[in-house]
C-alpha cells in the first residue's frame, strides 16, 4: 500500500508541473476507444506522439506546438486487434456464447504519460485512482501492448501489482524474460538471436567492410553491439563509428544537434541501425532535410523507415535494406482493411483522427463528414509512408496475441467447471491472474497455419525477409522482398538475395565500395597500417615466385614446383619442360659444330694415314698423332651427349666420357711435347736420351695418364655418380631437365687432373718453342695449350654463375672451343704443308733446311728445358 500511495502521489501531481519541463506545448488530451463485450482486452499502441521542440527541429521552435503528430502506419496494429476480435466473435468454436471487447489507448513515448494511461485503464474514466475500478473495467482481463521494451517495462511495473497478464508484441528482449522481475509479462516476438548473423552475411555478400553502427543506449542495444562486434571481427568487417542513442527523453534534444552531422561526416557509406520505434524516434526527426545523405541504411524490422513527419522530406532512407520478421498472410485481413472507414466505426475517435490526418481532411467538424473525405476514400489509396495494406510484422504479432488470450480463456473455461458457474452468474468474470497458467502453456495454430507459443523455452528463432524500401519514378513508395535469412537452414541456403530486385536512387549497391581502403587486387597482399583497424591497410605486390589469386589476401602463396607465376602474379601457369634441344637455335648450332669439326678431324686423320710415310707425318711419332686425332673426333662427338633430352644413361656418360677422352688427348700432347725435348737432347754427342725415343715409351705414357683418369671416374661413379634431375628455378616458366653432378668434389677432381696435364704440356712446350724446326712442333703445341687453358680457365667461373640450359651450353662450348684450338693449332699447319707445300714434305728439303739451320744455330745455344 505504501508503494501504491507513492505512485498515486506521483501520478496525481498537476500536469502543468509534471509535463511542462519536457513538453512545453503539451495539450492535455488522452483519447481512448472502447468496445464492450463479455470480456475486455486492453490495447496500448504508439499511435501518435506529442510534437515538441525535441522532435521537430531547434531552428523553428514556433512550429513545434501541435496537439499531436500521427504515426500513421502504427494504426494498422489497432486494426489488427479489431480484426482478430471480430473474427473470434464470429467463430462459434472459440469462446462460444462469449464476446470479446477491447479498450484501446495511445502509448506515448514518455514514461509519465505511459504510466498515466496504464493507471487510467486500471481505474476507469475520470481521475486516476489506484485500487479503484469502475464496474466496466471489471471485465478487463489482459493487456496487449509494449511496442518497445521501454513501454513494456513501464506498463509491466504497474500491471504486475494486480497480476494483470501483459502480452508484449514488441521486439524480443532477453531482459523481459526474467520471470522474477516480470512474472506476468509474455513476449510474442520470436528471438532475434540470429539477426547479427544475417546482417554480417549481407555485408559480406556486397563486400562491405567499413560500416557505421547505430544502437540504442540500453541493455538490448549493448547486447546487439557486442554480438555484431564479435561476428564482424570474425569476418574481418570493421566498425567505422558507433552512435548510441540515449533512451532518456532529457537527452534527446542535446543529442540530435550533433547526431546526424556525425553520420554525414563519417567515411562509412553503410549504416546499420538497430533499435525500436521509441528509441529511434530521434533519428527520424533529426534528418537534415535540405542535405542529401549518401548512405545505405541496413535497418532492423522494429523501426519503419517509411514513417515520416513530412510528406516529401525524409527521402534519406530510400534504398534501405530492412530485416523484417517473416510472416504469413492472414486470410481476410486485406479485405477487411479495404472496408474500414469512419462510417463503419462511427464511435472510433482514433479512426476519425487518423482519417483526417492521412487524407488531409478539414479540421472543421462540420466539414469532416463531407463525401469526398469519408465516403470516397479508402485505406488502399494512401501512400506507403501513411499506410501499408500488407500486414506488418508488429500487426501480425498483435493478431496472434489476441488469439493467444482467447485460446487461454477458452482452455480455462473448458477445464475449470467452477469458472463456468461463475461466468453464468452474469455479474462476475474470471480474474486476470487466473489466465497465467493457461497462457504459459498456450500452443495453437493461427488461421495462417503458423504455430504460436508463449513458452519462451519453445520460442523459435526469428526468420527474416530482406525488404528493399524504394521510390518509383512516380514518387510511389514500395517495399519489395529481395531476399531472406533463415539461420537454421543448411549452410549456403540460409542467406539468399536477388540483387536484380534491389533499387537505389543514388548508386548501385553491387558496385558500392564500403571499405576503409580500396581492395587489394589479385597479385597484391595486405600490409596492416599501424594503429588502424584491420580493414585499413596498404597494398604491396607479391614477392617473386608468389601469387595472390583473391582480393585482400593477407599473404601471398608460392606456386607448386611444376608451376610458375604469370606476369600479373594472380595465377600459376604450368611450367614447360625444357632442355638443350637440337630443335632450338643454340642446340642446333652446337650440334652442327660438333658434327662438322668431328668430320673435319676424320678427314685430317684420313689425310695423315694416306701420307703416313711422309716426313712431316712421321716426325714426332705418327702413332701419337693418330691417337690425338681419334681422341679429338670423340671430343667433338662427346659434346652431343650434352645436347638433347637427358636420360639416366647419358647423365652417367656425359662427364666421365668427356673427362677420359680429353685426358687421352691432353696426355698425347704431353707425350709429343716430351718427345720433342728428348729428341733434341738425343742429338748431342754422348747423350743417353736415345733410350727414351722408342714409340712404346710414349704410348705407355699416354696409357698411364689415361688410366689415372679412368680410376678417378670409376671412384666417382662408384661413390656418388651423376643423376637425372630437374631445375625449376633457373628459368621462370620452365622445368629444366638436367644432369646433376652427384659429387661436386669428384667432378672438379676430374677437371683438375685434366688441367694439370694441360698445364704441364703448356710449360714443356713453351720451353721447347725455339728448338730447330726440323724436329720441333712445340710452337704449335704451345699455342694449342694456350687456347686450351684459356678456354677452361674462363669456363670455370662462367660455369659456376650459369644456370639451367646456359650451364650445359657453356660446357658444350668449352668442349668444342678447346677441341677446335687443339685441332687448328697442331694439325692445320701440317695439313697446309701436305696439301699446299709438298716441296717441304720431302727428306731432301728437310735436310737442306736443317743444314741452313745448323749454320746459324748450334745445339749449345739452345736453352735447356
Amino acid at each position: 500500500m505504501i508503494l501504491l500511495l507513492a505512485l498515486f502521489l506521483i501520478l496525481n501531481i498537476p500536469s502543468s508541473l509534471v509535463m511542462k519541463e519536457n513538453f512545453p506545448c503539451f495539450e492535455q488530451i488522452n483519447p481512448q476507444v472502447y468496445r464492450d463485450g463479455d470480456l475486455v482486452i486492453g490495447g496500448f499502441f504508439p499511435l501518435y506522439l506529442m510534437t515538441v521542440k525535441s522532435f521537430t527541429g531547434a531552428e523553428h521552435p514556433q512550429k513545434a506546438c501541435n496537439p499531436h503528430q500521427w504515426l500513421h502506419k502504427n494504426y494498422q496494429q489497432v486494426l489488427a486487434l479489431m480484426f482478430a476480435v471480430e473474427e473470434i466473435n464470429r467463430d462459434s468454436s472459440l469462446l462460444p456464447n462469449t464476446t470479446l471487447g477491447f479498450h484501446i489507448y495511445n502509448s506515448y513515448h514518455s514514461d509519465a504519460r505511459t504510466l498515466e494511461s496504464s493507471l487510467r485503464w486500471l481505474s476507469g474514466q475520470g481521475q486516476t485512482i489506484p485500487n479503484y475500478s469502475c464496474e466496466r473495467q471489471d471485465k478487463s482481463l489482459a493487456v496487449i501492448g509494449g511496442a518497445t521494451s521501454a513501454l513494456s517495462v513501464q506498463m509491466g511495473t504497474l500491471l504486475e501489482l494486480y497480476r494483470f497478464p501483459q502480452v508484449s508484441y514488441g521486439p524480443f528482449d532477453p531482459a523481459l524474460s526474467n520471470k522474477v522481475q516480470f512474472p506476468s509479462l509474455y513476449q510474442m516476438a520470436p528471438q532475434d538471436s540470429s539477426l547479427h548473423l544475417g546482417i554480417v552475411q549481407l555485408l559480406l555478400h556486397f563486400d562491405w567492410t567499413w560500416v557505421g553502427l547505430v544502437v540504442t543506449d540500453d541493455m538490448r542495444g549493448e547486447q546487439f553491439f557486442w554480438l555484431m562486434g564479435e561476428e564482424m571481427r570474425r569476418n574481418k568487417v570493421c566498425v567505422a563509428f558507433t552512435e548510441k542513442i540515449p533512451v532518456s527523453e532529457r537527452c534527446h534534444e542535446e543529442s540530435q544537434v550533433a547526431f546526424m552531422p556525425r553520420i554525414i561526416a563519417s567515411s562509412a557509406k553503410v549504416i546499420i541501425v538497430h533499435g525500436d520505434t521509441d528509441s529511434l524516434m530521434i533519428l527520424r526527426y533529426s534528418q537534415l532535410h535540405t542535405i542529401p545523405i549518401w548512405k545505405v541504411w541496413v535497418i532492423t524490422s522494429h523501426w519503419d523507415v517509411t514513417i515520416r513527419p513530412y510528406s516529401r522530406d525524409g527521402e534519406t532512407f530510400h534504398g534501405s535494406l530492412i530485416f523484417s520478421h517473416q510472416t504469413s498472410e492472414i486470410p481476410g485481413f486485406g479485405a477487411f482493411l479495404r472496408t474500414v472507414t469512419p462510417a463503419k466505426y462511427p464511435g472510433d475517435i482514433f479512426l476519425k483522427s487518423f482519417w483526417a490526418s492521412a487524407f488531409e481532411c478539414p479540421d472543421d467538424p462540420a466539414k469532416l463528414e463531407r463525401e469526398d473525405c469519408f465516403l470516397n476514400a479508402s485505406l488502399e489509396m494512401l501512400p506507403l509512408h501513411y499506410f501499408d495494406m500488407t500486414m506488418s510484422g508488429l500487426s501480425y504479432l498483435v493478431y496472434n496475441a489476441v488469439y493467444a488470450v482467447a485460446w487461454a480463456l477458452h482452455e480455462m473455461f473448458q477445464t475449470r467447471a467452477e469458472m463456468r458457474s461463475v461466468r453464468n452468474e452474469g455479474c462476475l468474470v474470471p480474474q486476470p491472474w487466473q489466465l497465467h497458467s493457461s497462457l504459459r502453456n498456450i500452443d495453437f495454430k493461427n488461421t495462417a497455419g503458423d504455430q504460436v507459443v508463449l513458452n519462451e523455452e519453445m520460442n523459435p528463432v526469428a526468420k527474416y525477409d530482406i525488404m528493399n524500401f524504394a521510390m518509383k519514378s512516380n514518387y510511389k513508395e514500395v517495399l519489395v522482398k529481395v531476399g531472406q535469412f533463415v539461420s537454421h537452414s543448411p549452410l549456403g541456403q540460409d542467406f539468399t538475395i536477388c540483387e536484380e530486385e534491389i533499387q537505389h536512387d543514388w548508386f548501385d549497391l553491387k558496385t558500392l565500395q564500403a571499405v576503409c581502403t580500396e581492395h587489394c587486387g589479385s597479385g597484391f597482399r595486405k600490409i596492416a597500417q599501424d594503429g588502424e583497424p584491420v580493414c585499413c591497410f596498404d597494398c604491396v605486390p607479391c614477392p617473386e615466385g608468389e601469387i595472390s589469386n583473391y582480393r585482400d589476401m593477407d599473404n601471398c602463396m608460392k606456386c607448386p614446383e611444376d608451376q610458375y607465376p604469370n606476369r600479373e602474379k594472380d595465377r600459376c601457369l604450368p611450367k614447360v619442360v625444357t632442355f638443350l634441344n637440337t630443335e632450338e637455335p643454340l642446340g642446333w648450332i652446337l650440334t652442327c659444330m660438333a658434327l662438322s669439326f668431328s668430320l673435319l678431324t676424320l678427314l685430317i686423320l684420313i689425310l695423315f694415314i694416306k701420307h703416313k710415310d711422309t716426313p712431316i707425318v712421321k716426325a714426332n711419332n705418327r702413332v701419337l698423332s693418330y691417337t690425338l686425332l681419334i681422341s679429338l673426333i670423340f671430343c667433338f662427338l662427346c659434346s652431343l651427349l650434352f645436347i638433347g633430352r637427358p636420360t639416366t644413361v647419358t647423365c652417367l656418360l656425359r662427364q666421365t666420357t668427356f673427362g677420359i677422352i680429353f685426358t687421352v688427348a691432353v696426355s698425347s700432347i704431353l707425350a709429343k711435347t716430351i718427345m720433342v725435348v728428348l729428341a733434341f737432347k738425343a742429338t748431342r754427342p754422348g747423350s743417353r736420351s736415345r733410350i727414351w725415343l722408342k714409340p712404346r715409351v710414349y704410348n705407355f705414357l699416354v696409357l698411364i695418364c689415361s688410366m689415372i683418369q679412368v680410376i678417378l671416374c670409376g671412384i666417382w661413379l662408384g661413390t656418388s655418380p651423376p643423376f637425372l634431375g630437374t631445375d625449376t628455378h633457373s628459368e621462370p616458366g620452365h622445368i629444366i631437365i638436367e644432369c646433376k653432378e652427384g659429387s661436386v668434389i669428384a667432378f672438379y677432381c676430374v677437371l683438375s687432373y685434366m688441367g694439370i696435364l694441360a698445364l704441364g704440356s703448356f710449360m714443356v712446350a713453351f720451353l721447347a718453342r725455339n728448338l730447330p724446326d726440323t724436329f720441333n712442333e712445340a710452337k704449335f703445341i704451345t699455342f694449342s695449350m694456350l687456347v686450351f687453358c684459356s678456354v677452361w680457365i674462363c669456363f670455370l667461373p662462367t660455369y659456376q654463375s650459369s644456370k639451367g640450359k646456359a650451364m650445359v651450353a657453356m660446357e658444350v662450348f668449352a668442349i668444342l672451343a678447346s677441341s677446335i684450338g687443339l685441332l687448328v693449332c697442331i694439325f692445320i699447319p701440317k695439313c697446309y704443308v701436305i696439301l699446299l707445300r709438298p716441296d717441304r714434305n720431302i727428306l731432301e728439303g728437310l735436310r737442306n733446311k736443317a743444314d741452313f739451320r745448323a749454320n746459324n744455330f748450334s745445339p749449345e745455344t739452345v736453352p735447356r728445358p
